[in-house]
């Protein structure tokens, strides 16, 4: 039996406890979906929790959502390509061509409902479009091994980042539009929310490390390990830089003492190049990229060891994992809610709404996943991208 998560990435099903051996049996990564759920629900604290102003131990943990619930979910696109293109071996021949119509398909309608949403006024920066851009972008790669895609993660994360401060600068300087404001492809590459520009090597790290046999207790403690490596580089590096660099924090303004984690300094402008030196989450730095790379490795070998050892857990975390499992609907969920709810002041709502939502969006997914394989989006999709079969 097959199932459908991440905006309908095929996965198979549920691996039992690890044996003796340290493998699990080859089989669905549960893991996954609480990834996933997780991720949609980092995005839910960004958008409608409380503002991470307020200080205390909820703000702290609205910040910490901030921009990595993103990043965790851009990373778990990579697995998307991966699953849908063949996982362990690429696909090739018609069965190959047929897979790349599917993801050039989703890729596609994921562009469609992104800009869509995004036209619809909805408070949120919507990464739907930039998703489907992503899918597109990370493509022609589907066919290398782990080794070059974790070498390609690197060499992206270390230029383009560069490259993107350039050219929003130019961009800023010439009057024309600045960076954050909408302009159909000029915003998905460059001065969007989630520029492709620095959100692709999430993608491909992910796509690496999806090529693992991520059923070996040596490969996830591996990964643990590079996850943590990579955390205290990017957060320790961009600390150390902007305490170390003379006048760096201050150039960078208000809150900048902090840049090396969170978002109170506020967002780059192209007016001081001290910002490249700092790693909050959407800095879209090299060390940004590289923090939080780690953290969404680390969370990712976390939820994978932890659903397999604990039966108990995988009991208990059911409810998101079912939202995992779907979601795109979960997601475009919470963006109706916003609107029907006339939500227009994001973040800075009071935690009820935030729970409210976490809590229908389980509830509903828990219900559905019961009577229905996919969710009602992922089922779409699934319908949809159904047309590959006529690749010959």
């Amino acid at each position: 039996m097959t199932q459908y998560a991440d905006i309908g990435a095929p996965v198979v099903d549920a691996p039992t406890p690890v044996r003796d051996s340290g493998r699990a049996p080859a089989g669905r990564l549960i893991g996954l979906d609480l990834a996933r759920g997780l991720a949609v629900f980092g995005m839910y604290a960004a958008h409608v929790g409380p503002d991470p102003d307020e200080g205390g131990v909820i703000g702290f943990l609205t910040e910490l959502a901030h921009g990595r619930s993103s990043a965790l979910f851009a990373f778990l696109a990579g697995f998307a390509v991966v699953l849908i293109t063949g996982r362990m071996a690429p696909k090739t021949g018609l069965a190959g061509r047929q897979a790349v119509a599917k993801v050039v398909i989703r890729a596609v309608i994921l562009l469609a409902l992104g800009t869509v949403l995004t036209m619809s006024g909805i408070p949120v920066d919507v990464i739907l479009a930039f998703y489907g851009l992503y899918f597109l972008l990370v493509l022609p790669l589907y066919r290398l091994g782990a080794g070059p895609l974790a070498a390609i993660a690197v060499g992206t994360a270390l230029f383009l980042p560069q490259v993107l401060y350039v050219v929003q600068q130019a961009i800023s300087d010439s009057g024309v539009r600045s960076p954050g404001e909408p302009d159909g492809i000029v915003s998905l590459l460059f001065t969007g929310a989630y520029p492709a520009l620095t959100w692709i090597p999430f993608v491909i790290a992910g796509m690496a490390v999806a090529r693992l046999d991520l059923a070996a207790t040596a490969v996830r403690t591996r990964l643990a390990l590079t996850g943590a490596a990579l955390m205290i580089t990017g957060y320790g590096g961009s600390w150390l830089a902007l305490h170390v660099v003379p006048g760096a924090a201050d150039a960078i303004g208000e809150g900048g003492a902090s840049a090396w984690w969170s978002d109170t300094a506020g967002y780059p402008s192209g007016d001081t190049p001290a910002w490249l030196l700092a790693a909050s989450p959407h800095s879209e730095t090299t060390l940004s990229i590289v923090g939080n790379t780690g953290v969404a490795i680390m969370v990712v070998t976390a939820c994978l060891a932890a659903t397999d050892a604990l039966p108990r857990l995988r009991s208990l975390a059911r409810p998101v994992i079912a939202v995992g499992s779907m979601s795109l609907t979960a997601y475009v969920f919470h963006l109706i809610g916003i609107r029907f709810l006339g939500i227009e002041e994001l973040p800075g709502l009071p935690l009820y709404v935030l729970s409210g939502f976490i809590v229908a969006a389980m509830v509903f997914a828990t219900v559905w996943s019961r009577f229905q394989q996919r969710g009602p989006l992922e089922w779409l999709m699934t319908k949809a991208t159904g047309l590959a079969r006529h690749i010959r």
